[in-house]
């Protein structure tokens, strides 16, 4: 038996996209050879790519007992494997566990670097869990903080530049959705006062990325140098407030921010909590996402008094008028990751639904993109009680706004809110219902819609989420009138005045560099 030579029919199968005859040959090899590793590394790499999280974790199960953790190699090997179980198991809205797992990953992991990038990945996912306290939050930044040893900040240094120096440090320079709340921030300063360079990380690039590198006064590809390198770099073109737009996402260069490159750092936009590193001075806020979470934050926080993003919006799609006056019934909808949705937010999901008779429930994103992620949800939701026959599952599509002419009412997630998708569904004549409570990413809504105009739409507990719900869906004329002038009541907001946002912002510059201090 030369298991090499299947493997490689197999990995031909997989190259030329036939995942189907790639399984296939898998299938018998894994009977013939049932400890080769090759074989569920491939079908991990194949359900990867079919978006079916449910089955990449069962092919992982499998694969993790054949890892020899006595050698250093394979410890890196094992670490990867974690860390995709943690991202199947958050996936299927399993975060508590999906953090052990990192945790784990983080604990086996060879070199600082990988450590570090899978303790950010928990701390991200634990923004989702409803009770995740300061205390829990705290222990995961002291674990992330052990893995920074390695690192000798810079003596902070001050400069007297006739203009602000201002670094933009991402690895989202693309067409990503941080672009849609950060693009005033990063390209309206007034050249007169300010000086910006981009210390990028896209290993992407793409239209929005040449704009951006043609553009700027500034621009530094840092995507392969070590963090030691980038922080020099940083360091050397002497940036007065360096500001990072990741925050613990995906490709994030904290590490650099570590070394303390800049007189000032700040972080915020791109992500909604603290980073739990000191060497941020401060995070962008605003009064309403602020709120009394200062306990969770290590930093500083910037309370804009308006709206801390700006929308840029990305669609001229026309509005159409809600469908409940053609259908006859009421349809709420979520486009929002799925991992945000808790058990917690079903249950109040069911109890709207029971108390509107005839109401649909329209859910759109990635997991159902598949038969097995459709079956999984619907496993769940029959477990809570819903009649599935009144609940619609869509898979996500490129030209996804086109659904919210199928939607009267969007319910926003908790404790995980939307941020673009709420702003998407207002441009789109959708009014939305959020829920708030005292952490600063569970406040997006409550900014959202108290800069349009709608925060009665925004309460602090669930009976009057529910009841919220229920007064919109009685009104079918309040909700063609919404439908009418929800777009323009962005437009005119302090959501979409990148005039004034930017002068708060570079209000707030100004106010920093003045108290700076060694």
């Amino acid at each position: 038996m030369d298991t090499w030579k299947i493997y490689s029919q197999a990995l031909e199968q997989f190259n030329a996209e036939n995942y189907d005859a790639a399984l296939k040959i898998l299938d018998d090899l894994k009977r013939l050879a049932p400890d080769y590793r090759k074989a569920y590394s491939l079908e991990v790499c194949i359900w990867d790519k079919l978006n079916n999280p449910l089955k990449e974790l069962f092919a992982l199960e499998k694969m993790l007992p054949m890892f020899d953790l006595s050698l250093p190699e394979e410890k890196n090997f094992a670490a990867d494997a974690l860390s995709r179980m943690a991202r199947d198991l958050d996936a299927l809205s399993m975060p508590e566990e999906a953090i052990k797992f990192l945790r784990a990953a983080a604990s086996i992991s060879t070199d600082n670097v990988t450590a570090c990038a899978k303790l950010s990945n928990a701390i991200f996912i634990g923004c989702s869990i409803e009770n995740f306290s300061v205390e829990d939050f705290r222990a995961l930044y002291d674990e992330y903080k052990k893995y920074l040893a390695d690192i000798v900040p810079f003596k902070r240094k001050l400069y007297n530049h006739d203009k602000i120096r201002v670094g933009y440090l991402s690895a989202d320079f693309n067409n990503h959705t941080v672009m849609n709340w950060s693009w005033s921030l990063i390209n309206k300063l007034d050249k007169n006062s300010f000086r910006v360079c981009f210390y990028s990380s896209t290993k992407n690039f793409d239209v929005i990325t040449n704009h951006l590198r043609k553009t700027v006064d500034c621009w530094r590809d840092i995507s392969n140098l070590t963090d030691a390198q980038a922080a020099k770099v940083i360091r050397d073109d002497e940036i007065d407030i360096l500001f990072d737009l990741s925050g613990h996402t995906a490709g994030n260069r904290l590490r650099v921010a570590a070394y303390h490159p800049a007189t000032i750092q700040i972080s915020g936009v791109g992500y909604m909590n603290s980073t739990g590193l000191e060497c941020f001075d401060y995070f962008l806020s605003d009064v309403y996402c602020a709120g009394n979470s200062g306990d969770y934050f290590t930093e500083k926080i910037i309370r804009l008094p308006h709206s801390h993003i700006c929308h840029e919006p990305s669609t001229t799609l026309e509005i159409s008028e809600p469908p409940c006056l053609s259908k006859g019934f009421v349809t709420f909808g979520s486009f929002n990751n799925f991992v945000k949705v808790t058990d917690s937010i079903l249950h109040t999901w069911k109890k709207i639904l029971d108390l509107v008779p005839n109401s649909r429930l329209l859910l759109k994103t990635k997991i159902f993109n598949t038969e097995d992620g459709c079956n999984f949800v619907g496993e769940r939701l029959k477990k809570i009680g819903f009649d599935l026959s009144r609940i619609e599952m869509r898979g996500f599509t490129t030209n996804y706004l086109v659904d919210y002419a199928d939607v009267d009412i969007a319910l926003d997630t908790f404790p995980y809110t939307g941020g673009v998708t709420t702003c998407e569904a207002l441009y789109m004549g959708v009014p939305v219902v959020s829920l708030y409570g005292d952490r600063h990413g569970t406040r997006f809504g409550l900014s959202i819609l108290s800069n349009v105009g709608l925060d009665v739409l925004a309460v602090d507990n669930v009976n009057d989420y529910i009841q919220r719900a229920v007064i919109l869906a009685s009104d079918w004329n309040l909700l063609d009138g919404l439908r009418k002038n929800l777009r323009g009541m962005i437009e005119r907001s302090p959501l979409m005045n990148s005039t004034a946002y930017v002068r708060d912002v570079e209000v707030a510059f100004k106010n920093l560099m003045l108290n700076r201090s060694d």
